[in-house]
């Protein structure tokens, strides 16, 4: 029986062959240059999920469409070529440069992600340990900055003018939206943006982190209740003679006013000059639907008033190019089980719920999680990695983005607990998560939309059947270590496959299965 390996990023062989004309490639040429090895045996296509990384992306890619030109592969029924991240990036690149026309970010158009934003460059340049996040094909930016060409977070002192109050009471840049100047601000942002981002072509993930203030009225509660004092403030000081009632009415429509029109326009500035990135707030939509152990009955659902309040920020959804929700795990929750589930999986509902609004094409959702408990350094549980990133891809979302500090990699010690972790724990289990959406997206999808769950409330994951399917880890000759996934997909596998889930299309493509273009 043949076996094929999954990996993530599906690439269409009609769509190499086409870009192969496009390039008017010469088979014979890069035959000589790479002393190419032949491709399309009788035992399958395996690549293994190793390091990212120019040269050896650049070369598989080379080999793929030399195969193509000497007609060397099977067709595009039954056929599946495993690419890495890196190539997929590559492949749209070599689009834009052959078409002349911007494209989609290649972050919206795969299965699944699992993309680290963590600055953990210290590990390796001052401890010598070496995360490899690469074998397991979670992206990550060059040298494992917290800025950088995959991902980049804008926190509130990196991007324009934010108006926010210190912690100490202080007001910076005028404390509240409605006393700054929106023109300075998107002066300043302009520039912050060609500086943290300086490739035109990005076509990463661009956060913004504004969290000092959120842009409805109510939700400002404790510590954030200063802006609604600040508001009242400069409501008072021209009407003194105004009642509380009137005083608050006018200081609640000028406030959310201005912060709409600062969200949105910061917004609309960056998707105006990197718009391939998929640019978001982090932290939207919320759910606010904590836990905690006075919790009765706890079913992890969304308040009906923050559902109504999430409506009103249809103008923030319809602005970004991407949704970025957290779904961080409190410790008091560690110990924890159908709690944690319910509470994930409403959160990234209530996420999918939002990005469903935006027409014409549903905006790709990438949860924020940790690898640790808030505030410590206490790793997630196995069944907290499933109720996290596994619920994320069960739920159809593009991805998921791990945030850490710089907590990972104060010492040495906490960078070889973090390696221990990623090496035993969340890297093969991510391996696992991403093929298994990658044979979904292929079975069902046609390669081009990602698997969601059919029936939400069910238990069904994007897990490779371990009776078919193994993870093997071989060793790398100067040390490390690469993953492949071999195994097949037998007719019984893609039936449950379609009973359990369907597709969410991605842009350009609707359908049942996703093959008419739109």
């Amino acid at each position: 029986m043949r076996e094929r390996m999954a990996g993530f990023g599906l690439i269409s062989p009609v769509t190499l062959r086409l870009l192969l004309q496009d390039l008017h490639v010469s088979s014979h040429l890069l035959v000589e240059i790479l002393n190419l090895h032949r491709i399309g045996s009788s035992s399958g296509v395996s690549l293994p999920l190793s390091l990212l990384g120019f040269p050896p992306c650049f070369s598989q890619i080379m080999r793929l469409l030399v195969s193509l030109a000497n007609h060397k592969l099977e067709p595009l029924e039954g056929f599946t070529v495993a690419m890495r991240f890196c190539e997929v990036l590559l492949l749209f690149g070599l689009l834009r440069l052959t078409s002349g026309l911007p494209v989609a970010s290649p972050f919206s158009q795969a299965p699944f992600l699992t993309v680290w934003n963590a600055p953990t460059e210290n590990c390796l340049s001052q401890y010598g340990v070496d995360l490899d996040l690469g074998m397991f094909s979670i992206v990550q930016n060059q040298n494992q900055t917290f800025i950088g060409e995959n991902v980049t977070i804008f926190y509130a002192d990196k991007l324009g003018l934010y108006p926010r109050y210190s912690a100490q009471g202080e007001a910076i840049n005028g404390g509240v939206p409605q006393n700054s100047s929106l023109d300075a601000h998107l002066r300043l942002a302009s520039e912050d943006i060609r500086y943290y981002i300086p490739d035109r072509d990005f076509q990463g993930l661009a956060v913004v982190d504004w969290e000092s203030w959120r842009p409805v009225w109510e939700r400002n509660w404790d510590s954030k209740q200063v802006y609604k004092e600040g508001s009242k403030a400069l409501v008072r000081a021209r009407h003194p003679d105004w009642s509380p009632a009137q005083v608050e009415a006018a200081a609640r429509l000028e406030f959310e006013q201005s912060g709409r029109k600062f969200m949105e326009e910061t917004q609309k500035l960056g998707q105006k000059m990197r718009p391939s990135g998929l640019w978001g707030f982090y932290g939207f939509p919320n759910c606010y639907n904590y836990y905690n152990d006075r919790s009765i009955n706890y079913t992890g659902e969304c308040p009906d008033v923050e559902l109504s309040r999430n409506d009103e920020l249809f103008w923030m959804w319809n602005a970004s190019s991407a949704l970025y929700p957290d779904i961080y795990l409190s410790l008091d929750l560690r110990g924890l089980g159908k709690e944690v589930l319910l509470y994930t999986h409403h959160r990234i509902l209530e996420a999918m719920r939002a990005a469903d609004q935006v027409t014409p094409s549903q905006l790709p959702v990438f949860p924020y999680a940790r690898i640790v408990y808030t505030y410590t350094l206490e790793f997630l549980s196995k069944e907290h990695l499933v109720h996290t990133v596994g619920e994320s891809a069960a739920l159809g979302s593009a991805g998921v983005v791990l945030w850490g500090d710089h907590a990972f990699d104060k010492s040495k010690a906490t960078c070889e607990a973090v390696k221990s972790y990623i090496d035993e724990t969340l890297g093969p289990y991510v391996v696992n998560v991403t093929s298994a959406a990658t044979l979904c997206s292929q079975a069902l999808c046609s390669s081009q939309g990602r698997c969601q769950r059919s029936d939400l409330k069910s238990g069904a994951y994007l897990h490779l059947d371990p009776a078919a399917w193994k993870i093997l880890s071989e060793k790398k000759p100067a040390g490390g270590t690469n993953y492949r996934v071999l195994g097949q997909m037998d007719a019984q596998s893609v039936l449950q496959m379609k009973s359990d889930f369907h597709c969410r299309c991605y842009p350009g493509w609707e359908g049942r299965d996703c093959s008419t273009p739109v």
